[in-house]
């Protein structure tokens, strides 16, 4: 019983290390600028900076979609990187029906890039 305890061990050492540095990563900056005198909150420190608008009240609220065009064109070509790397390094192994299936990839890619450049998604007024 104490061996398979001991085989345990280590995973709980690591448990406890990673708990213990993500909870200095987080409170000690907390803790340096209350000390230091940084911590100062103002309504522009405190406003919204992820969706680019205040938060609105209605559901009816019209806003302007043109930052959600450029998030989404921005996961699609993360995607691609995403997948372009695993296939370069497997690209000995796959041949040439892996290489043709990206460039397919690639193509498709590159028309709906060059379709939401002409619809005007990436311009910004």
């Amino acid at each position: 019983m104490a061996s398979v305890a001991a085989g345990y061990l280590p995973i709980l050492l690591f448990i406890g290390i990673a708990l213990a540095l993500s909870t200095a990563f987080v409170v000690l900056p907390m803790l340096v600028s209350r000390v230091t005198g940084t911590h100062n909150p103002t309504a522009e420190k405190l406003s919204e900076y992820e969706c680019g608008f205040p938060a609105f009240e209605g559901s009816r609220a019209q806003f302007d979609v043109r930052f959600y065009l450029v998030a989404i064109l921005f996961i699609i070509f993360d995607l691609e990187a995403a997948f372009l790397f695993p296939w370069a390094v497997s690209l000995k192994d796959i041949g040439w029906l892996g290489w043709g299936a990206m460039m397919v990839f690639l193509a498709e890619l590159a028309l709906g890039l060059a379709y939401a450049w002409k619809k005007g998604a990436l311009e910004w007024e």
